[in-house]
């Protein structure tokens, strides 16, 4: 069995994961941190059923219980500093966390490839997430133009969204492939209200940030070209979609050297 602890195990995300981490024959729940909770239950948390667990106040605590995977949904600097533990005590790394600046994706290149430990990074465990930005990708050479819509609930702290700026740079990389010219340019000149054509994201694919209470987690890639459109939407009405990628990586991670962003490896991608 698989050793594991989970960082922001009193949030939405941290929760869920405990719970399918508990309930997996091949994995053992050994850690689970959460600054705001010390010393709490983690049946009282999560509901997990894992007799005599105590949540715990830093990643030191998984030293301590012995975990040989480290799962983090937190904010991204935390996140960081869990990746650097890791990185330092040769534990693996799977990290849910989005907003990670691109400077910090570079040093955990560099410290993963020269770590006993490995680590696996995406912005979505949703399979249909991942679908749909293969799709997308494998439709922009044949297309003129794309935006990217994305809409999450109100509580999410970043935007855009990692999985709209990773759709946007796939979508710029495949028509880079395929030699095609780049995106056209926005022709839009005036706009009554700033920012109404949202945020220039890789390649020029504009991306829209939606934010509302009753929204998980949801994405369109809109796609146009002359006399016709294909619009690509993946929608997450639970958190219980990301689960299956996240117990994917869990068991997967052991075996990808480095520093592996996004689940595509995973499935054969």
């Amino acid at each position: 069995m698989v050793r594991v602890g989970v960082l922001g195990a009193g949030g939405k995300m941290g929760r869920e994961v405990c719970r399918a981490v508990s309930g997996d024959p091949e994995l053992d729940l050994v850690a689970a941190v959460d600054p705001r909770l010390v010393g709490i239950d983690l049946r009282q948390v999560t509901g997990s059923d894992v007799a005599g667990l105590q949540v715990g106040g830093s990643v030191d605590d998984l030293g301590r219980a012995g975990a040989e995977v480290a799962v983090d949904f937190t904010v991204a600097d935390v996140a960081v500093e869990t990746m650097r533990w890791c990185a330092a005590n040769a534990v693996h790394a799977v990290v849910g966390t989005t907003g990670i600046a691109r400077s910090s994706l570079s040093e955990m290149e560099r410290l993963f490839e020269s770590s006993k430990a490995n680590c696996v990074i995406t912005a979505n465990f949703a399979i249909t997430a991942v679908l749909m930005m293969r799709f997308a990708e494998m439709a922009a050479p044949f297309m003129d133009g794309a935006e990217i819509i994305e809409l999450h609930h109100d509580g999410k702290l970043d935007a855009p969204s990692g999985t709209a700026l990773a759709s946007a740079e796939r979508l710029d990389a495949a028509r880079r492939r395929a030699g095609c010219d780049p995106w056209p340019a926005d022709r839009t000149t005036s706009s009554v209200l700033p920012g109404t054509r949202g945020g220039e994201g890789p390649g020029g694919v504009r991306i829209h940030s939606v934010r509302l209470p009753g929204l998980v987690a949801h994405q369109e890639v809109v796609l146009g070209s002359l006399g016709q459109s294909l619009t690509l939407r993946h929608d997450a009405y639970d958190r219980t979609s990301f689960v299956p990628g996240v117990l994917l990586a869990i068991k997967a991670v052991t075996e990808l050297p480095g520093l592996t962003i996004g689940l595509d490896s995973l499935l054969g991608f």
